[in-house]
């Protein structure tokens, strides 16, 4: 009997050890926020705005940890493989949409080894050309490509990203033919375009605006689906002719799977808060982006439309990673 009764006074503070160490407030230490990029990119000032936010709102510090390589792939690998227990969380950008289909093996899955948190940004391209390329209009552009295929070169940022990417989808939804020229970047692809080494780029509009200003190039439309705060006078690829045509750059919060639903729901809920904040809008502008602040389950219909995108056009248009 006394052994009976000693086993359940034991099983009892067992239990209720348990529901004190669950009903522990979180966050009860710092966390760390990884960026797969180098710091002073697009994805480290997303990055470390939010963090700043988070870090008011939750009472810890959320430390920015930079994991660049191999196109964001050592971040995020690191994240997929760090325990989910809400102290690890990992920013990724649309590159990662992009990887499994030009990287011949990841170590993760995008898909099923990482739980969607928010799309904090999108970015919308803009389709540039050199002054000397006789077409004011999108449709003007693909009727003279039309009827010179391989006319005209388009640079890009290199073999994979968005850039040329953005390029690829036009050639294949508009019928046309031009020759891609890669670059280490978005700089010297600019540069070029600006000499008339090339006719065309798709370059986001922070990084074209001092050359549009200054008449060195010209703008036709910008790829995203609506027009862009940056540049509303442009139009969107679509109202210029193309239907169904959108690329947009974005970054998104991330972390491990089988992290706890109510982490994520409040890291969400966190994170929401701080993109619709005037602050940081405005931080985000100086990046040429724009605040998104989506749903969990929204992002990761996202991020599976985005994968499945590129994955189609990268095994029709034959691109292999450089």
């Amino acid at each position: 009997m006394f052994k009976i009764k000693y086993l359940r006074n034991f099983t009892g503070l067992l239990l209720l050890a348990a529901a004190n160490a669950t009903a522990q407030p979180y966050p009860t230490k710092p966390i760390r926020l990884i960026v797969p990029f180098a710091p002073g990119g697009g994805t480290d000032i997303t990055a470390r705005a939010i963090a700043m936010k988070l870090t008011e709102a939750l009472g810890q510090t959320v430390v920015v940890d930079n994991r660049a390589g191999a196109n964001g792939t050592i971040g995020a690998d690191i994240a997929a493989k760090a325990p989910p227990d809400g102290y690890t969380f990992s920013m990724i950008s649309s590159s990662h949409s992009v990887n499994p289909s030009i990287m011949k093996k990841l170590p993760y899955d995008l898909v099923t080894d990482l739980a969607p948190i928010t799309q904090a940004t999108t970015q919308p391209y803009a389709l540039i050309l050199h002054p000397s390329v006789a077409a004011k209009s999108v449709k003007e552009l693909i009727a003279l490509v039309k009827a010179k295929p391989n006319s005209l070169n388009y640079g890009s940022s290199g073999t994979g990203g968005l850039s040329h990417l953005s390029g690829a989808l036009l050639c294949s939804m508009a019928g046309i033919t031009m020759t891609h020229i890669p670059y280490k970047g978005g700089s010297p692809a600019l540069s070029d375009l600006v000499g008339g080494q090339i006719q065309l780029l798709f370059s986001t509009i922070l990084q074209a605006q001092s050359q549009l200003k200054g008449g060195r190039v010209r703008a036709l439309a910008v790829t995203t689906a609506k027009r862009s705060a940056g540049a509303p006078d442009l139009p969107t690829m679509q109202e210029a002719g193309v239907a169904g045509y959108e690329v947009a750059g974005w970054y998104g919060m991330v972390a491990p799977l089988k992290t706890p639903a109510a982490i994520i729901t409040r890291i969400n809920t966190e994170a929401v808060k701080a993109l619709r904040g005037p602050d940081i809008k405005d931080k985000l502008a100086a990046d040429g982006s724009e605040p998104v602040g989506s749903t969990p389950e929204a992002f990761g219909r996202h991020i599976k439309t985005e994968v499945a995108k590129w994955n189609k056009l990268v095994k029709d248009a034959s691109i292999r990673a450089e």
